[in-house]
């Protein structure tokens, strides 16, 4: 199915922002409810939320978006770190008349979502930091998965990306049982985004934030918001240990551990259990048993 049969309902355009340009988002849902702000990974664009936006849309509204540099937002040559783009997702919010929202950020957004949370907890209401990057990697498994993915994004960063290493970087994000969901459609949309010259001038800068990780730790003790930890068993780079480390350094944090196959993309691989999971929680708090 196309993903723009998944996007029905969902309205595309673009927000001005003061110091980042032009910012491309989705959105859903009654503008006077409660939001909840979905954010993609480093490589990724918004269609990563694509079966979350409209599904969740009855209750909350519902926005995913590209970050700078991402996607069909402005490319702008400039230092891209977490903190940055938390900054980013503080002008998107003000464009948008946001006071507080809900943010569920997936690897990058969970990263960006944990700093702009530290330095604005009033305008977090509760956190979902999903399969989240910028915690502390705790395995030997966890550092050989990112020495991985940095030669996948070093091949799409410093060569012509091809229709093949765009799939073999999706292939990374998704366990081996739901490769069919690997569609040309979805490989040839990211290709896309990869391409054109304001594209590849800024891969390099964009790609710059894997190698420095650790430098950007989320100060996971800061956190005060209301926080969930969604993961998989089969999460690449911060495997479940990764997660259980970081739930005791956050207060009152919980865990859920999908029960369907997923690896980094738990969103996109079983959309009906993520939004099951994302709707109790954003709606009272609630969290099942794992």
């Amino acid at each position: 199915m196309t993903l723009w049969l998944d996007l029905l309902g969902a309205e595309i355009g673009y927000v001005e922002t003061a110091g980042f340009g032009r910012i491309r988002i989705a959105q859903a849902g009654p503008r006077d409810a409660p939001a909840i702000l979905f954010q993609h990974g480093i490589g990724g664009h918004l269609e990563a939320y694509a079966k979350n936006i409209v599904p969740l849309a009855d209750e909350f509204r519902t926005i995913a978006f590209d970050y700078v540099g991402y996607g069909l937002s402005d490319r702008k040559p400039m230092e891209y770190t977490p903190p940055v783009l938390a900054e980013q997702l503080r002008e998107l919010m003000d464009a948008l008349g946001l006071a507080r929202a809900h943010l569920s950020g997936e690897s990058l957004g969970g990263w960006v979502s944990g700093y702009f949370a530290v330095k604005y907890p009033e305008r977090v209401g509760r956190l979902m930091l999903n399969t989240a990057a910028g915690i502390p990697i705790v395995s030997a498994k966890g550092r050989a998965d990112m020495d991985n993915l940095m030669a996948l994004s070093r091949r799409n960063a410093d060569q012509a990306p091809s229709f093949a290493s765009v799939k073999a970087r999706i292939g990374w994000l998704i366990h081996p049982a739901n490769h069919h969901l690997i569609s040309d459609e979805l490989v040839e949309l990211r290709l896309r985004y990869y391409t054109g010259e304001a594209a590849r001038a800024v891969a390099p800068l964009v790609n710059r934030m894997l190698p420095r990780h650790d430098e950007f730790l989320v100060p996971l003790e800061q956190i005060r918001c209301p926080t969930l930890l969604l993961w998989t068993r089969d999460n690449p780079i911060h495997d479940l240990e990764c997660a259980q480390a970081a739930q005791r350094r956050i207060a009152g944090a919980q865990l859920y551990v999908m029960r369907a196959d997923a690896a980094h993309w738990p969103q996109y691989e079983a959309p009906e259990e993520f939004n099951r999971v994302a709707r109790a929680y954003f709606r009272d708090g609630t969290v099942a048993a794992t």
